[in-house]
C-alpha cells in the first residue's frame, strides 16, 4: 500500500521520519564538536538533576552520544550503562522502523502494552536509585 501521489508531501507517511533525520543528523554535527564531558559549551543540564541533586535515569545522555560519535564504546557505557544497553538499542529499533515503514508509505505506530510500559519505568526507577545510591 504506496501512498497517495496527490497527497501533499508534509502528509505523506515519510515526512516526519525523513524530517527527523535531517534534526538528528544536525544535532550529530552540533555535538560531534561540542564536549559535554567539558564545561563551557551550551548544552541544556539536566533540569531533574538542577532541582533536586540527583541523576535522573537519561542523566549522561548527551555524554553518552558524544562518546558514541567518536567511537569510544567503553565510555559511552561509563556515562549511563543502563540507557546504552537498553535504551539506545530499543530506541535504534523503533526510529529505524518509523523510518523504513515511512519509506514504504505506511504510517508507524507502536504500541507498548501496560506490560511494556511498567517494564520501562520500573527499570528507569530502579536505575535511578542504583545511580544515586553509589553517589
Amino acid at each position: 500500500m504506496s501512498a497517495d501521489p496527490h497527497t501533499p508531501l508534509l502528509r505523506r507517511p515519510a515526512a516526519a521520519p525523513l524530517a527527523s533525520l535531517a534534526a538528528l543528523g544536525a544535532g550529530a554535527a552540533y555535538l560531534w564538536g561540542t564536549n559535554p564531558h567539558e564545561p563551557g559549551h551550551w548544552l541544556p543540564r539536566c533540569p531533574f538533576n538542577w532541582l533536586t541533586g540527583l541523576l535522573c535515569p537519561a542523566c549522561g545522555a548527551s555524554r553518552m552520544c558524544y562518546d558514541i560519535l567518536h567511537g569510544d564504546f567503553a565510555a559511552a557505557f561509563h556515562d549511563n550503562a543502563v540507557l546504552f544497553l537498553l535504551g539506545l538499542p530499543l530506541t535504534l529499533f523503533l526510529y529505524g522502523r518509523w523510518v523504513s515503514e515511512g519509506l514504504r508509505g505506511r504510517k508507524y505506530q507502536p504500541a507498548i502494552g501496560i506490560r511494556g510500559q511498567a517494564a520501562i519505568v520500573g527499570v528507569a526507577l530502579t536505575w535511578a536509585v542504583v545511580r544515586n545510591a553509589g553517589s
